[in-house]
């Protein structure tokens, strides 16, 4: 992260917001190019629909899908859903996705045009009872799943807390599809810059406005937790790579 910068022997604010940006950025190249190589089977260069489709799920005949597994609605409900946000990405409608538009589908939160999508998705996987919003249990239940007799810890709380104070806008107590976007989504973040003023509140033990090797070394499991570090994957990467 210093070398990248200025080399100074420290981590400031600025070369650590640098650092995250350029780690999210190459495991978004990385991921694409991975996904490209297996869902490109005829190798012309681009990804259509069905080249996607059968990848991912195998070859079916039209009315045939999934006829042969178990449980065959939960895979017609992700086929629906994938085919839904591969229309949404792929701008032209030609059912050919460029690799921007596979990047889209793959990484929808990175794109302006895909911030619908994302948002439908998420209402879908936490409104469990399908009135069209998402109440606090069923925010909750998507974080934390009680044990019988167990008591609520407090950082579950504290999720409710944030839920009832910072989420819920409008104070009615549930998230619409604009509330959840807001939280999924928020207007005009720099989410490196966040990530980076977070590592160094934690880790600038004494908070002089920059990281040595031996505070961020003190504090390695937030890190490897964190953007930083590709939650710890670059921690198994030579280094040369990088």
């Amino acid at each position: 992260m210093d070398r990248a910068g200025d080399g100074d022997g420290w981590v400031s604010l600025t070369e650590l917001r640098a650092w995250i940006a350029h780690t999210q950025q190459r495991h978004i190249r990385d991921s694409v190019s991975a996904a490209w190589n297996t869902y490109d089977t005829d190798r012309d260069g681009r990804v259509g629909w069905e080249e996607l489709r059968n990848a991912t799920y195998g070859h079916y005949e039209p009315g045939e899908e999934f006829h042969d597994v178990e449980d065959a609605e939960t895979y017609k409900k992700m086929l629906a859903r994938d085919e839904r946000r591969f229309r949404v990405a792929d701008q032209d409608g030609d059912s050919v996705a460029t690799r921007e538009e596979l990047t889209a589908f793959l990484h929808p939160e990175e794109f302006p045009h895909m911030r619908d999508i994302v948002i439908a998705e998420t209402l879908e996987d936490l409104d469990k009872n399908k009135d069209g919003y998402v109440q606090v249990e069923e925010y909750i239940a998507d974080l934390y799943s009680a044990e019988p007799g167990e008591e609520e810890p407090a950082w579950v709380q504290t999720e409710r807390e944030q839920f009832r104070d910072f989420r819920d806008l409008n104070k009615d107590g549930r998230l619409d599809g604009s509330e959840v976007g807001h939280w999924v989504l928020p207007p005009a973040q720099d989410q490196p810059l966040v990530e980076a003023n977070h590592l160094l509140h934690e880790s600038d033990t004494d908070k002089d406005g920059r990281l040595s090797k031996a505070e961020i070394l003190g504090n390695w499991n937030m890190f490897v937790g964190s953007q930083a570090t590709n939650y710890g994957e670059d921690l198994t990467r030579h280094h040369d790579e990088l």
